[in-house]
């Protein structure tokens, strides 16, 4: 029997594997250095040895592991703040739960918060979740909205009742951001805190709970909670509302129950 032609050739795949990219960690200790002193000016080409480090350890978790450690515990230096900002932004690619630490210390820094809950949000473990959630009682401003955004894009269930006491600040960007988090939560509590804050709600933030209460409703609908997803659609549907907020709760309403 013939050897398939399509088949590739021992040659074909040993020049494929020899083609993978490797860390070059001579290269990757010199641009940790320059980062010591990087600020607004210096070469941005200094850093690409961490880049292509980076890239080159995506699909090998030994390598991947040993740039995280070197870049967080570099992030922990006193370095200039254009360093650190690149380090969260690579941390966000390979960060890993060994990597919250140094990022948690920077959630209350108002240059760095940003960058910091930012990979935090998108690192896969719980222990990043639990950073930012735990956070939310030392932050203020600016850096405690964002958090709170991070937390609702996490869809954290364990951040609802912080979120509803958020609620009732005098902070209408901060209550419009709970608002927009419960919603993307979209719990059983997160839709009963929605629920309770709306009829008081500022004429501000009343629009956007109002939008939150409809995103729990069809998150819950989506869950097979169709009974309360119906609750509040009833709800939305029978109130004054906006006639875009009733036409949609009543859309919901027939898709929940099929009737039209």
């Amino acid at each position: 029997m013939s050897r398939n032609a399509n088949a590739p050739s021992h040659a074909a795949s040993a020049a494929t594997a020899s083609t993978k990219p490797e860390v070059n960690w001579t290269a990757v200790d010199k641009a940790c250095d320059a980062l010591k002193s990087y600020d607004y000016g210096s070469s941005r080409a200094a850093l690409m040895p961490i880049d292509d480090a980076v890239v080159a350890c995506l699909g090998d978790a030994k390598s991947r592991k040993k740039l995280e450690k070197r870049l967080a515990t570099l992030l922990q230096t006193q370095i200039p703040p254009l360093a650190k900002e690149f380090l969260c932004r690579k941390l966000l690619l390979i960060g890993s739960a060994d990597s919250v630490p140094a990022l948690r210390a920077l959630l209350a820094d108002k240059n760095l918060s940003h960058w910091a809950r930012t990979a935090l949000e998108h690192i896969p473990s719980p222990k990043a979740v639990k950073a930012l959630r735990e956070s939310l009682p030392r932050l203020s401003g600016l850096q405690k909205t964002g958090v709170v955004v991070s937390l609702g894009m996490r869809r954290d269930p364990k951040s609802v009742s912080a979120l509803a006491a958020l609620l009732k600040q005098p902070d209408l960007q901060m209550a419009g951001a709970a608002a927009e988090a419960l919603g993307n939560i979209g719990t059983v509590q997160a839709a009963k805190a929605l629920l309770e804050f709306w009829p008081h709600s500022p004429d501000a933030v009343r629009p956007i709970v109002a939008d939150a209460c409809l995103a729990c409703a069809e998150r819950l609908a989506s869950a097979n909670n169709k009974a309360r997803a119906i609750t509040i659609y009833e709800a939305l549907a029978g109130s004054p509302q906006p006639e875009q907020v009733r036409l949609a709760a009543r859309r919901g309403l027939s898709k929940a129950t099929g009737k039209k």
